[in-house]
């Protein structure tokens, strides 16, 4: 049975992830939909124990003693460990944006990041979610998931218009996903930002279970100009990662 009062912490956590600049207790409130005294009482344990900051307008922030609790469950997944050498090689080699991200309920969690010294801005970060049907990232799990969970994420989607290029329906969303099937990886040709264009591949575990997404992201006239030495790279580097967690290609 979930105990209230966890859950409205965990929400607040999650709400205060989104708003870098911080957010005032009625902010919170609002969004939340909680009574701004239940938010207030909340606040001031997390602000007195480290895990909130406070700055001079009021407005709350994620505190210090996060960063240590997030490092420690990155560092508790195998596949964030092992994948920072191969994540970091990647970057050196493409020089652009790599990302990381693993399937949450039927979103996408950025897991790791790492720019390059030409990264373009974006609004991904580690902790960050979004939408499958719109990202390259996203798009893996749709492709080369099994069937069955393919076909329950699918249905389950309400598609928006984010960008002009934005996909907006599933006869659409399907004729992509076989043919990143084909070709082995993903696509996101400015639908989820505009300027930014990015390839993504699988990365498997034990018992060839899709386990995470990796992708390389830049300015689609620099991705498109490099983009078979990226998908190269990126095929290679989702292949490197899969080992290392223990994937077994029996074909």
């Amino acid at each position: 049975m979930s105990v209230k009062s966890a859950k409205r912490v965990l929400h607040i956590f999650e709400i205060l992830a989104q708003y870098s600049n911080g957010l005032t207790i009625k902010e919170v409130s609002e969004l939340l939909n909680l009574p701004q005294s239940s938010v207030f009482n909340l606040m001031k344990t997390l602000h007195s124990e480290g895990y909130v900051s406070q700055d001079n307008e009021k407005k709350y922030r994620l505190g210090a003693k996060l960063i240590h609790i997030g490092t420690s469950a990155m560092d508790s997944l195998d596949i964030h460990s092992v994948g920072k050498g191969f994540l970091q090689n990647l970057m050196e080699q493409v020089e652009e944006t790599v990302f990381m991200s693993v399937l949450s309920a039927d979103e996408l969690v950025y897991v790791a990041k790492i720019d390059n010294n030409r990264s373009i801005r974006t609004t991904a970060q580690p902790g960050y979610r979004k939408p499958l049907y719109c990202t390259g990232l996203g798009k893996v799990f749709l492709a080369f998931l099994p069937i069955q969970e393919r076909e329950r994420l699918i249905n389950q989607i309400t598609f928006q218009k984010i960008t002009d290029n934005t996909v907006m329906n599933q006869g659409d969303l399907g004729k992509q996903l076989q043919l990143f099937r084909e070709s082995g990886y993903s696509v996101d040709d400015e639908e989820n930002e505009e300027g930014l264009y990015c390839l993504a591949a699988p990365v498997y575990g034990v018992g060839n279970e899709l386990k995470a997404a990796i992708s390389v992201a830049g300015p689609k006239e620099r991705m498109l100009s490099r983009k078979e030495i990226i998908v190269t790279e990126l095929l290679k580097t989702a292949n490197r990662i899969s080992k290392g967690i223990g994937y077994s290609d029996m074909s």
